[in-house]
Parts: structure tokens; sequence; C-alpha cells
């Protein structure tokens, strides 16, 4: 980035860091928030994903006000909700997690929520919610265990990953195919450059 704007990513999601490098954005600093992401009663899943990302952006910032050499830099912030109606999907950390998950989203459709929360050097919160359908194809005994096995799942909103092998269970996407993988990058680089973040400034020139 220019040595006149940083931009801070609270987050340490490989799959928000390759994706903001897909289109020349290469944060100065990563700060994994440390958040709990256990909905609230009777949280409805865009709720969830709005507070999670908004709660990130906002405790990387007070925790970088410590930090002189990351004053006035852009903090940027999403968290990804994957749900069945409003049943909220979790992270899955065992094998029975997305066995579960995965039972749930074979053969029928769900939704794909992601909060975007953008904190501008001048202190302004800009949020932006979106959201995608997916639909699973009716996986057979054979595509689940082999799934289980690879271990694709874990960590995963919802028990799956779709930039892998998952890309094969999909029958029907409607909306943003990066918002599935973790950031929704038309939505996200909109947010920036509407705040004056050089979204170009590393973009290879033809020679």
């Amino acid at each position: 980035m220019s040595a006149f704007q940083q931009l801070v990513l609270a987050s340490g999601s490989p799959r928000r860091i390759e994706l903001l490098q897909q289109v020349g954005i290469e944060p100065d600093r990563l700060f994994p928030a440390d958040v709990d992401e256990t909905p609230l009663k009777a949280e409805h899943p865009r709720s969830l994903a709005k507070r999670l990302s908004r709660t990130k952006a906002e405790r990387a910032q007070a925790a970088l006000a410590r930090e002189p050499e990351h004053a006035g830099a852009f903090i940027l912030a999403a968290d990804t909700v994957v749900a069945v109606g409003r049943r909220i999907l979790p992270k899955a950390e065992s094998t029975e997690e997305a066995s579960n998950c995965l039972h749930l989203l074979s053969g029928r459709s769900h939704r794909v929520y992601t909060g975007v929360c953008l904190i501008t050097p001048a202190g302004k919160l800009r949020q932006r919610l979106v959201e995608t359908r997916l639909r699973f194809k009716r996986l057979s005994r054979e595509e689940l265990d082999s799934y289980l096995a690879s271990g694709e799942w874990r960590g995963k909103a919802g028990g799956y990953a779709i930039q892998g092998l998952a890309a094969s269970f999909a029958v029907k996407l409607v909306g943003s195919y990066t918002n599935v993988v973790g950031l929704p990058l038309y939505e996200t680089v909109g947010l920036l450059a509407a705040d004056g973040f050089k979204v170009h400034f590393h973009w290879p020139a033809a020679r």
C-alpha cells in the first residue's frame, strides 16, 4: 500500500487475504479480532453478520489506537454466516458438526450472508450486507463421506468451502460468488473507493 494509506484487515482468514490480493490490495496489518460469535437469542442471520463485522472492526480500532504507526488506517472487517431459513449453521470444528451441516444442506437451498464493515481514517463507520442464494445437489453417502474425509470443511461456516471440492455440490448460485468464499469483492472495493482508498494503486500498468 502507499506510504500515506494503510489498510488493517481485522481478520486472519487466508481466504479473505487471498481475495483482497486478487484485486491488488495487500493489507498492511492483520488484526484477527477475538469475538464471541454466538448468536443472540432469536437473532436473524443477517443481523448476526452485521453485528459481528462491526464488533470486529471496532475491536481492532480500539486496539490500534495504542499503536501510533497505524493512526489513520482504514480498518476492514467481515463476517460470513450460512443459514437455512433462520437457522444459523456453525463454523464446523468437528466431523459431527460438518456432517450435520451437510445433511441439512443436501438437496436444498440456503443463504450466505456477509457483513462488511469499514472504519475510515476520519472515524466514519460504513457497512454493507451481501446475500447470496445457493442450492446444493442431493449428496450421496459416498460424496458426504469423501468430503468429510477431506477435512476441507474445518472452520468453514456451514461446513463447506465453495472454492474447493464443494464446488461440485453447487447446482445454482444467485448473487456474489466471492461472498460465499468469505468477502464480496464488488461491495468491499466499492466501500473502500467511496472513502478515498486508492484501490488501484498497485494494479500493473500495461507495457
